[in-house]
């Protein structure tokens, strides 16, 4: 892949789980999942419907699919969260984030997924404030990885996606002047 294409499409670098993810490292990593919503609408503020309908990429999102694809993906997050914590070990059902993605709800005004955020991740962070060590190593099944995901994997996977895609806007603004 060209690197310069690969510096756009991972702003942050690849996700890369710490190899001792101890209490610290996720306190740090549900701090960054809480601090989303608000991050999200900072990295949108005052842009057009010409701006948010601008890839952060070639070939890429525009910004208005990054912000519906966020709220897709962490609603994803919350439910296969409340799965592990209630069912032992669940398959869980991936989905195909390029073609929601094309869906017609990516088109709409981003108020609604940024509200949709907001409410997701209010939820979501009273669920991590209350569990405790164990809970973190309660997996789910997702198809696509050989071993099981645990809770503690999760929450560091999804700390690096925030900083990602809000990274791929506040990028793109930097790059353009906006």
């Amino acid at each position: 892949m060209n690197a310069v294409i690969d510096d756009l499409r991972y702003p942050i670098g690849r996700f890369s789980p710490p190899s001792v993810p101890d209490a610290d490292a996720r306190r740090r990593a549900i701090a960054d999942i809480e601090a989303l919503p608000a991050r999200m609408r900072e990295a949108v503020a005052g842009l057009s419907d010409a701006q948010l309908d601008t890839p952060y990429r070639p070939e890429g999102w525009t910004v208005r699919q990054v912000v519906h694809h966020v709220a897709d993906s962490h609603l994803n997050a919350f439910i296969r969260l409340k799965l592990a914590l209630t069912e032992a070990a669940p398959r869980i059902t991936p989905y195909d984030e390029k073609a929601w993605a094309e869906l017609a709800d990516a088109r709409l005004p981003i108020a609604v997924s940024l509200d949709l955020l907001a409410s997701i991740h209010a939820r979501w962070i009273a669920l991590y404030d209350g569990m405790d060590e164990g809970h973190f190593t309660r997996t789910f099944v997702h198809p696509e990885y050989p071993e099981p995901q645990t809770l503690g994997r999760q929450v560091q996977m999804y700390s690096w996606h925030s900083r990602h895609h809000v990274a791929h806007i506040t990028a793109l603004r930097q790059r353009e002047g906006w």
